[in-house]
């Protein structure tokens, strides 16, 4: 019998599996509401360096602990790790930690991009400016830092335990890419193709996410050749049966179900959204269920537990 991360993996393969659809959720923020304990990514460690390595150690099982609970309650079949704090060498023991009380049941991943985002309000000027004025200094800066997070990389590799990376710079809002195509593949496309393939030859495995309206660009994300692309946000009407029909033989699809729906919607706008991610994404395989963005601080468990009810039930290749 294969093991959640086995399948996980095959479905990034896309090779075909029987029973349930795998699923992910690339951040689940409702852990007050579902187990009584902050998420690891909202806690403040300001007395960090005060701690003896005793309390440390505390926080470093709790913090692995509700992890693989989250994994196992809801029967994810990846974890997308956020140590905090963030420092190599917590991370590296973190994975460890999660690896030792967990096994190989879980595919296990870190945040691994080194490519441009959409700069917050306070850059965005300033970077569009340095495109016209300086191509040169922010394509070395580019190169610089895929070189950074490659480097990162080799550690991860010797350290051991770590199956992959989920890239999370998005580049798209809901009406289109932030930088035009041409733009995109000056600045970004060939270093996101050359970091992919440095975590592929490393033998890891590459989630690229991105929210937004992704279209005008998924042609270039897509000859980068990450194993899996996340988010397929129906909320910028990106159409997972249009991606499938497309790029569904090249590459994985993760998500669509609408997560705004999940706030705001109704029980069955929720289902039909369910519904709809399934079976246009399963079909060959190489699909993974999943939220179009995450598990949000402020969602109700209720809506999320409705969306698992429509997977379990409906989520499931036959017997070969």
């Amino acid at each position: 019998m294969q093991t959640p991360r086995e399948r996980f993996i095959a479905a990034l393969n896309r090779q075909p599996l029987t029973g349930r659809v795998p699923h992910m959720e690339l951040v689940f923020f409702q852990t007050m509401e579902a187990f009584g304990k902050v998420f690891p990514g909202h806690r403040s460690y300001h007395q960090w360096d005060q701690m003896e390595e005793k309390e440390r150690q505390l926080h470093r099982n709790d913090i692995a602990d509700l992890f693989i609970a989250t994994a196992e309650r809801f029967e994810h079949s990846a974890i997308f790790l956020h140590p905090n704090p963030g420092t190599e060498e917590e991370t590296i023991r973190l994975i460890h930690l999660v690896r030792e009380k967990a096994g190989d049941r879980f595919f296990l991943m870190i945040h691994g991009d080194a490519t441009y985002a959409i700069p917050d309000g306070n850059a965005m000027y300033d970077f569009s400016y340095r495109m016209a004025d300086d191509p040169g200094g922010i394509r070395k800066e580019a190169g610089e830092m895929v070189d950074r997070a490659l480097e990162w990389a080799e550690r991860l590799k010797e350290a051991g335990g770590l199956d992959g990376f989920a890239l999370c710079a998005d580049y798209c809002l809901n009406t289109g890419p932030f930088l035009s195509p041409n733009q995109f593949s000056e600045f970004i496309t060939p270093y996101l193709a050359r970091l992919i393939e440095g975590y592929r030859s490393m033998g890891f495995y590459v989630i690229k996410h991105t929210d937004g309206n992704i279209m005008p660009i998924i042609d270039q994300m897509v000859q980068a050749r990450p194993h899996a692309l996340h988010s397929l946000d129906p909320q910028a009407g990106v159409d997972i049966a249009e991606v499938k029909r497309l790029y569904g033989k090249e590459v994985c699809l993760i998500g669509n179900v609408n997560c705004g729906m999940l706030d705001t919607g109704t029980d069955e706008e929720v289902i039909e959204s369910a519904r709809y991610a399934l079976r246009s994404g399963m079909p060959g395989g190489g699909y993974v269920f999943a939220t179009s963005n995450c598990i949000y601080t402020g969602m109700r468990l209720e809506r999320y537990e409705l969306m698992q009810k429509v997977w379990r039930e409906e989520g499931n290749y036959p017997a070969q």
